[in-house]
């Protein structure tokens, strides 16, 4: 999507707004004992609450309001009976819509006291967005988000996951640009333009560089790894990116 009137720009910044609540909500109710159902549950009474339709069950009939990936789990994790516990590497990703327009966002965690690997993990991911989001400005190309995101990833002695990747977003949940890969990928040379929306979402990884599906038909996985996600909604400006997700 291309924003050009100020009216899709506040229809945008209200989902945005939603979702960016929501997820933080969610992250605050996660301790130990609680259930994914459980707080799943408490996202779809605050969709509704704010309007809002849930993405991954409107769009996909998804069984859940929201993804909750827990440890070797990385995208797309069903929401359960599993009881989180102390030390668990959480990601939480939460799209939307209301009046047409949508957004997502997404943080994966640690609850509590947890292993180094996996706080260095989500530290990265972060630094990594941010690396990104400087490469994020109109007539710039789409691969330099890539290659900073990589970067970063050697830098601290990380990975990034290949087969997940950003993706444009807007009146629809996934639209062009198709990919915003997490790599440096020379030939991806497409020119990011002024109103462009987009959800960009690092995946760093401590050592696989892809992911696979679960039996479940949703949830991808990795064989023995952590892997962290940090993704927001952004309308590319001239005067610097617009995070709507914040």
């Amino acid at each position: 999507m291309i924003v050009k009137t100020e009216e899709e720009l506040q229809a945008l910044r209200e989902i945005g707004k939603i979702c960016g609540e929501i997820r933080d909500e969610l992250v605050q109710k996660t301790k130990p004992g609680v259930t994914t159902k459980e707080l799943d549950e408490l996202a779809g009474e605050l969709f509704e609450k704010a309007g809002a339709i849930s993405a991954p069950k409107g769009e996909y009939d998804f069984p859940g309001y929201t993804c909750i990936s827990v440890n070797k789990e990385v995208a797309h994790g069903i929401p359960g009976k599993r009881v989180i516990k102390d030390g668990d590497l959480v990601n939480i990703d939460v799209s939307a819509s209301k009046n047409g327009y949508f957004a997502d966002t997404g943080i994966s965690f640690v609850v509590g006291e947890g292993d180094e690997k996996s706080i260095k993990v989500c530290e990265v991911a972060k630094l990594a967005f941010d690396a990104g989001l400087e490469k994020i400005k109109p007539g710039a190309k789409k691969s330099g988000i890539g290659k900073a995101v990589e970067r970063t990833a050697k830098n601290h002695g990380l990975t990034v996951i290949k087969n997940l990747t950003g993706h444009g977003i807007g009146t629809r949940i996934h639209e062009a640009p198709d990919h915003i890969y997490n790599y440096n990928d020379r030939w991806d040379d497409e020119i990011l333009k002024e109103g462009m929306v987009i959800a960009f979402e690092p995946f760093i990884s401590t050592r696989e560089e892809e992911v696979f599906q679960e039996d479940d038909g949703w949830t991808f996985a990795t064989e023995n790894s952590q892997v962290a996600q940090y993704e927001h909604t952004i309308i590319i400006s001239n005067d610097g990116p617009i995070i709507i997700t914040l």
